[in-house]
């Protein structure tokens, strides 16, 4: 049992006089409470995660009509399901009543899991375990019990709708509540697309899958996605597929038209090679070259010759951060007999859990009142972009 402890604070030490980042060359981070306070992450819920388009799913989760998968988002339980003609719905999943929970939610553990956990088939439609109103697919209220005078109410009386759209063969839901509903996707989706058609993302499968618990904020996580000027001293094996990551401190890397890879290699798996074949759509240049994407605020992207990791990230707090890692393949090769995955997914596995380690030391390290902010070298610039994403959307940082 905790006591509180009635005795005033004791007085801090002085603290050292820190340079402002405009005296030493480089830009503050965000600052402290934006990465440890848990009264912060409440504001940013409200303010990011519950206003932005989020990826919870691939589309190949639910395949038929009646098929559903539950979502923890930002403190909120969302339920995604294919209707009859195909198209998608996102409710959420309370019902109009009383508020009662009208599917369970199950949070998945860490490892290897099935490709769609809190998922399952509806017949017909929603029914509410509590006094069984009863729903369609598309969230419209069909029937209460007892109470026949609701059938002139029922469009009014329906389950609470979230926006919800696809995106190269991802699920993106926007938990809008504003009257005038979900805002279309922001440009930089249309511009990944763009720059990632060659892959065919939406024509690619789950081969495996991987759920880690990570003790760190979800902006450690998408900072350190976004900058290779750690890659030298925490992927030594990394570093030796891709010398550029090392060189200069991961500085001018051109990720457009993407990274080289040491000759001779054209994935990422340990000795760079594959037996799979190249995706159809890359040139003979982009073969060899490694590509990545980072879609604010939760899905990361890196693209192989052969292959794809894509990372969701759902945070579950100010210091900890559920990520869900799914490896993509070509349909035909996921066919072939002889198809294994575990070269690619062995390799991505040691290198994420590497970032993960590092992402955790950092998160631990912030928790010291001697921290107020960190700097953005030149080479982390784009990492600056996650702090000036969030300073537009929370001015107070």
């Amino acid at each position: 049992m905790a006591v509180l402890d009635s005795r005033p604070p004791a007085a801090e030490p002085p603290r050292p006089m820190v340079p402002r980042g405009s005296e030493v060359g480089m830009e503050e981070s965000l600052p402290r409470a934006a990465y440890v306070d848990p009264d912060h992450h409440a504001r940013e819920q409200d303010a990011i995660l519950l206003r932005e388009w989020t990826a919870v799913a691939r589309e190949e989760q639910l395949p038929r009509a009646g098929d559903y998968l539950v979502v923890a988002l930002a403190g909120e339980s969302l339920i995604v399901v294919r209707d009859r003609a195909g198209a998608l719905h996102a409710h959420y999943n309370l019902c109009r009543h009383r508020g009662s929970r009208i599917l369970p939610h199950d949070r998945p553990a860490a490892g290897h899991t099935a490709p769609a956990p809190a998922s399952g088939h509806l017949k017909g439609g929603f029914r509410c375990p509590y006094h069984a109103w009863t729903y369609g697919l598309d969230g419209r209220l069909r029937a209460a019990p007892f109470l026949p005078e609701l059938a002139a109410h029922c469009d009014r009386l329906g389950l609470h709708p979230a926006g919800v759209t696809g995106w190269e063969g991802w699920i993106l839901v926007h938990p809008s509540l504003e009257p005038g509903g979900a805002p279309p996707l922001p440009p930089a989706f249309q511009s990944a697309s763009q720059r990632l058609a060659p892959y065919g993302l939406k024509s690619l499968r789950v081969a495996d899958r991987i759920i880690y618990d990570v003790a760190a904020n979800w902006k450690v996580v998408v900072e350190n996605y976004n900058e290779c000027y750690h890659c030298g001293p925490v992927h030594p094996e990394l570093c030796r597929l891709v010398p550029a990551f090392r060189a200069g401190g991961g500085a001018a890397l051109d990720w457009d038209r993407g990274i080289p890879q040491r000759p001779g290699t054209t994935t990422f798996t340990r000795a760079g090679t594959t037996t799979r074949s190249p995706f159809p759509g890359l040139g003979a240049d982009e073969v060899g070259r490694h590509r990545g994407e980072l879609l604010l605020p939760n899905l990361m992207v890196s693209c192989s010759s052969d292959h794809v990791a894509a990372f969701m990230l759902f945070p579950e707090g100010a210091g900890r951060t559920r990520i869900v890692c799914d490896f993509l393949f070509h349909p035909d090769e996921i066919a072939r007999p002889d198809f294994d995955p575990a070269d690619a997914v062995e390799f991505w596995d040691l290198v994420n859990r590497q970032d993960w380690t590092i992402c955790e030391s950092v998160q631990e390290g912030m928790t010291s009142r001697a921290f107020r902010h960190g700097f953005m070298a030149p080479m982390e610039d784009l990492s600056a972009d996650v702090r000036r994403y969030v300073q537009a959307r929370m001015p107070e940082g």
